[in-house]
């Protein structure tokens, strides 16, 4: 029977994506595990593998549109012995099918109950369930389908597929044992309408304010809308504070200059590191969540996660928006390796190839904006974090020392935090452990 390829969900949020292109053709032959396209996401171009082995079939979706649903058909595989003239891709390429006629589906052993088929239509595509933590419950359409058309519950199956998927087999051998039954569907609670924009006006309203032909119309992309999305969240859900210190940077600097130089080169005369003042803020702020971890957490309604790494995402600025890659476990790294995996994330950002486990998540994050000369800001919390650390320009100013007016290189940070989660004097902790990091930049050595 041909099997639907649908368009997969690459992370948790995601809800459409654009098929950027296909590997294959149709008439090649594919093997699970094959990279068969590039779908690209609001931050990333991620690759798509089969998890089938077969002929394309039908391309239905081209390469280079954009828009497509997840779930949405977008191709067609089929088994050995199957023709092209047996896919039937009705209903113009949207994921749902017209119900299988009889004929087409596949017999099972005369001792397990029949599949019944009746005036009702079902999906061919029916969605990729998932447990009860989220995780997805990995399953070929054809055995979602004929669970779906049966009563089983996936959950309580095992798979004998590749990497413990759920294939045909799986649902035939638990018909004929009467196993994995699923329990009545309960009806859904009604979903909560979403709230109204919180500028109140519609994009008509907001042209009528404009002389006509005095400007361009560019349309949202999907970083631009998700930008959008988190920060209102976070603005309308987050009691934000904020807590401003000036940290000095003379000892940091002329350490960095030290390690620099005293960096190996290889035979090309390439430094195995070039550090950052950033990649020792990073450093610096992983090191003072350690030392105050109350504050390296995270709020849920029930429960207050603790974490027990500081994983810090940093803001990178891409074109149409910007992204924050995260430094995982960055309290237990050296600085070197911190900087040049900053580096390649970086780059990598830059060229929208990261993986969503490379930016998803984290227990804090650091948005610097002192290489473009800001003195200071205020940063907004990326939810799940609790905290941002805004850093501002490195300026020489006059300072006072012993009573006696001298001139520092000093630099201005904001830390932004959750109230619900992260106090008035837990912050002050934190920027306080940071500034003496920052100011006696040898412990981060040690």
């Amino acid at each position: 029977m041909p099997i639907n390829i649908t368009m997969p969900a690459l992370s948790p949020t995601m809800e459409e994506g654009n098929l950027a292109k296909w590997l294959v053709k149709e008439g090649d032959k594919v093997s699970a595990g094959d990279v068969i396209a590039e779908i690209e996401t609001d931050k990333a171009t991620m690759e798509v593998e089969a998890v089938d082995e077969g002929t394309v079939g039908k391309i239905v979706v081209p390469g280079g549109t954009a828009g497509v649903k997840v779930n949405e058909l977008i191709a067609v595989l089929l088994e050995e012995g199957e023709d092209a003239g047996e896919i039937d891709t009705s209903g113009g390429g949207s994921a749902a099918a017209a119900a299988p006629s009889a004929e087409k589906v596949p017999a099972v052993p005369e001792s397990a109950p029949a599949i019944e088929v009746g005036a009702k239509a079902v999906s061919d595509s029916v969605p990729a369930p998932k447990t009860s933590a989220g995780d997805r419950i990995f399953s070929s359409p054809l055995a979602r389908r004929l669970a779906q058309l049966n009563g089983l519950d996936l959950k309580a199956l095992s798979g004998s597929g590749p990497h413990g998927r759920i294939v045909k087999r799986d649902i035939e051998a638990a018909l004929a044992a009467g196993t994995g039954k699923a329990a009545p569907a309960k009806a859904e609670a009604p979903k909560a309408a979403a709230p109204p924009l919180a500028a109140g006006q519609s994009a008509e309203q907001v042209l009528k304010l404009f002389e006509e032909g005095s400007y361009d119309l560019v349309p949202h992309d999907g970083m631009r809308k998700t930008i959008a999305k988190r920060l209102t969240e976070s603005k309308q859900t987050i009691p934000h504070f904020y807590v401003t210190l000036d940290c000095e940077l003379d000892a940091l600097l002329a350490l960095r200059a030290q390690l620099n130089d005293a960096a190996s080169k290889d035979k090309d005369g390439k430094p195995a590191y070039k550090l950052s003042v950033n990649d020792m803020i990073i450093k610096a702020l992983a090191l003072s969540l350690r030392d105050v971890p109350d504050a390296n957490v995270s709020w849920t309604d029930t429960d207050m996660v603790m974490h027990k790494h500081a994983d810090v995402g940093v803001a990178v600025s891409i074109p149409g928006g910007l992204i924050t890659p995260i430094i995982r476990r960055a309290e237990e790294k050296p600085i070197s390796v911190i900087s040049n995996e900053m580096k390649d994330l970086g780059k990598r950002a830059k060229e929208r190839k990261l993986k969503p486990d490379e930016y998803q998540g984290g227990t804090t994050a650091v948005s610097n904006m002192g290489m473009m000369g800001v003195k200071n800001f205020a940063a907004v919390v990326n939810p799940p974090h609790a905290t941002i650390l805004a850093i501002g320009a490195g300026e020489q100013r006059a300072v006072v020392k012993d009573g006696e007016l001298a001139v520092a290189t000093v630099m201005s940070v904001t830390l932004s935090t959750d109230h619900r989660c992260v106090d008035g004097a837990l912050g002050a902790a934190v920027l306080g452990a940071f500034r003496g990091y920052i100011e006696n930049p040898m412990r981060m050595l040690v």
